[in-house]
């Protein structure tokens, strides 16, 4: 059993236009709501909050619903077809409104641009639980984690591009003293990335087939199968997988709380301690996501020798230690120091240990025909924490104050560890290799 390294690339495309649209409309749709349509920072965070909010529905609910197709094409690939085809037709439609309202406003231009945004929402949550779960259906158990190490670095890569792009058509020197940006060019651009990324899905991943081999290959190790069939004949989770299940989930939350706070907020926690510039916090969080752009790698390699579960522990080590020491730094000094872009490698890196293993061992706990309904849990925990962070989080720096963002992620970090340690299945080793069989490598 090895991983077979080309097809998961060619799976992880699905990943990387999802990633490289997300970029794109984060960094470019609150600037159109500021900057095009004159609403206040209020109103653009309750429209920017709208896919966090309609995916705790979207992504459980497509992923369940897409468990039950029984295409010819697979269970996946009809959902990342259709939902990618609606997303790049929708989304093209938001630069014509926004270049409209800018030539001529008005009330019915604005609320159409919200509509599309709207529908975009809906389109894109149809797919991105069933992208997600496709690694999973054409992966053997024990590989998941270095799959999704290549799965994350696809993304990676996804966000990287669109970042090059923007950075070269609309530099400082190109935009600066224009009344209106057009972004067309750049909607233009994003679309082929995704329609060229569904091509190379579509035309390259036998889904049935490498489906029918994950399944063949879970029938022949019937020990890894942690479902038992109860008295009505209905395949159910044992008590002590489900509390397992429960306790991975809680800790799931508890990790994207702690990560996202920071994420969230600490350019405006660097401004207010430090008197650092957006570009000089933003290189904070640049380094850390670099950290773990390197480590995803290795990372799965690390968890396939020793396990998910210490690799994950090992992660949130790092990252507490991280936010603790960043906590006292702070009590002892207002000036930023070079030395802390230390600890954000350290986030980097210790993020990139919890987040390759956490979705493997989830989905490590079901059979391949539930994939999508675990991955669509997966997706409810992590986005309710990332919508409720940033929320009590501000509350804590405005009431109490802005030394509150590093202990707050560090408490939550260390209940993970503690939640972590109920957590009894989902690891898995991959099985040693001897001989030759060791340097054998399949694309």
């Amino acid at each position: 059993m090895k991983l077979k390294t080309g097809q998961t690339i060619r799976v992880g495309f699905a990943f990387l236009a999802i990633c490289a649209f997300w970029q794109m409309y984060n960094n470019v749709v609150p600037l159109v709501l500021t900057n095009t349509f004159h609403l206040n920072e209020t109103w653009s965070g309750v429209i920017m909050a709208m896919d966090n909010i309609l995916a705790l529905f979207l992504l459980p609910f497509f992923g369940a619903l897409s468990d039950r197709c029984t295409s010819s094409v697979g269970r996946r690939k009809p959902f990342i077809l259709f939902g990618t085809i609606a997303s790049v037709a929708l989304m093209l439609l938001l630069p014509i409104l926004d270049n409209s309202y800018a030539a001529e406003p008005s009330g019915a231009k604005l609320a159409g641009f919200i509509a599309v945004l709207g529908l975009i929402l809906i389109a894109m949550g149809t797919y991105r639980s069933p992208a997600v779960a496709l690694m999973p259906d054409v992966t053997q158990k024990p590989l998941r984690s270095r799959a999704n190490a290549i799965i994350n670095l696809m993304g990676a890569v996804g966000g990287i591009i669109y970042l090059l792009i923007a950075t070269v058509m609309y530099s400082e020197k190109k935009v600066a003293g224009l009344a209106h940006v057009n972004y067309l060019p750049l909607f233009l651009i994003v679309a082929v990335i995704m329609l060229i990324s569904l091509m190379i899905v579509m035309l390259t991943v036998d889904e049935p087939k490498l489906s029918a081999e994950v399944r063949e290959y879970e029938e022949q190790h019937p020990e890894e199968t942690l479902t038992v069939t109860d008295e009505g004949g209905n395949e159910e989770l044992p008590a002590p997988v489900k509390r397992s299940l429960r306790f991975l989930l809680v800790s799931i939350a508890l990790w994207f709380i702690a990560y996202n706070a920071v994420e969230t907020w600490f350019t405006t926690f660097a401004n207010r301690m430090w008197n650092m510039s957006l570009g000089s916090a933003s290189l904070c969080l640049t380094i850390a996501t670099v950290g773990a752009i390197i480590s995803y790698i290795p990372v799965g390699a690390i968890a396939a020798k020793v396990g998910r579960k210490k690799t994950i522990y090992a992660g949130i080590v790092m990252m507490f230690t991280a936010f603790a020491a960043g906590f006292i730094y702070t009590l002892i000094s207002d000036q930023f120091h070079p030395a802390l872009f230390g600890l954000f490698a350290l986030i980097g890196i210790g993020w990139a240990s919890i987040n390759v293993n956490s979705l493997p061992m989830v989905v490590e706990m079901c059979k391949s025909s539930d994939i999508g309904k675990y991955t669509g849990m997966y997706y409810t925990f992590s986005m309710s924490a990332q919508t409720v962070t940033p929320i009590v989080a501000g509350w804590l720096m405005n009431r109490v104050g802005y030394t509150t963002l590093f202990p707050y992620a560090a408490v939550f970090m260390a209940a993970a560890f503690l939640t972590m340690h109920f957590v009894l299945h989902g690891d898995a080793k991959e099985p040693g290799k001897k001989g030759l069989e060791a340097f054998d490598v399949d694309t």
